[in-house]
């Protein structure tokens, strides 16, 4: 397979926004393989989900040498997330759904990344009301805490296992809910990169039985993206991260609009 160098170059810009913030993994990835490359949804999701997975391991070893996981979170979240995964993909097979039509999947598609965009606009909003509510009843909700981001990771499971899409953006604006004082930035996206490690692992195994995922072009998707999430992660807190959440945002709100209309 002669390698298109369009892929590994969308893997190097969509890497290094990982390894700057823990978002645009899947909600860029997936819809430049749709919009741009004409990859069927069906194989975009599952090409992005290894994509994802080989991508920020990369970048979780980078963060795990910097000491910026917090790896108890990480165990909550997954807890939820990783057999939600397991028993998205039982449905996925069992109802045979896992034949969706295209169609169903770019609606599907729309909808996750316009959900991502408003987590991403209203981070900050959220992480004031955590902080509120965390200061007012420190015991009651320290109590909360290891339940809801149990079940915040099982909404990331289905999410992802589904659309590919949501580790990045929704998962950190739930991280900065629950835990408002605990979370700094490099804690926050290490561990949100981590988390997403295993469950992008998991949905992605589902998705390579049932043949939808591409390997030629994962391969040159990689090329790109693991130099882009090393550099990424390194740089970290350097760049104005507010500035490229932002412009991230736009994006989405364009293209998951884009893809309901579609």
């Amino acid at each position: 397979m002669m390698v298109d160098w369009m892929n590994p170059l969308a893997g190097f810009g969509v890497g290094m926004l990982v390894g700057l913030t823990g978002v645009g993994g899947g909600s860029l990835m997936t819809p430049i393989l749709v919009l741009l490359f004409g990859v069927a949804p069906a194989a975009a999701v599952g090409t992005d989900l290894w994509f994802a997975a080989i991508t920020k391991l990369v970048g979780g070893a980078v963060h795990h040498k910097r000491g910026s996981v917090d790896w108890q979170v990480m165990r909550r979240l997954s807890l939820g997330s990783l057999p939600t995964a397991v028993l998205t993909l039982w449905w996925l097979h069992a109802s045979g759904a896992a034949q969706m039509k295209q169609g169903l999947i770019v609606s599907m598609l729309g909808v996750v990344l316009l959900l991502t965009a408003c987590a991403m606009i209203f981070k900050k909003p959220l992480h004031a009301i955590g902080q509120a509510l965390r200061s007012k009843a420190p015991e009651q909700f320290k109590h909360a805490q290891p339940i809801a981001t149990v079940v915040a990771g099982m909404l990331l499971g289905f999410l992802v296992t589904l659309t590919s899409v949501g580790a990045g953006a929704l998962g950190t604006v739930m991280l900065l809910y629950l835990y408002p004082f605990r979370m700094t930035p490099a804690r926050l996206v290490g561990t949100d990169i981590v988390h997403a490690i295993p469950l992008t692992m998991v949905a992605g195994a589902g998705h390579l039985m049932m043949g939808n995922v591409n390997l030629g072009l994962l391969g040159q998707l990689l090329l790109g993206s693991i130099p882009g999430i090393i550099l990424g992660s390194l740089l970290g807190t350097r760049t104005p991260e507010k500035l490229l959440r932002g412009a991230i945002a736009v994006v989405l709100v364009a293209v998951g609009t884009k893809l309901l209309l579609a």
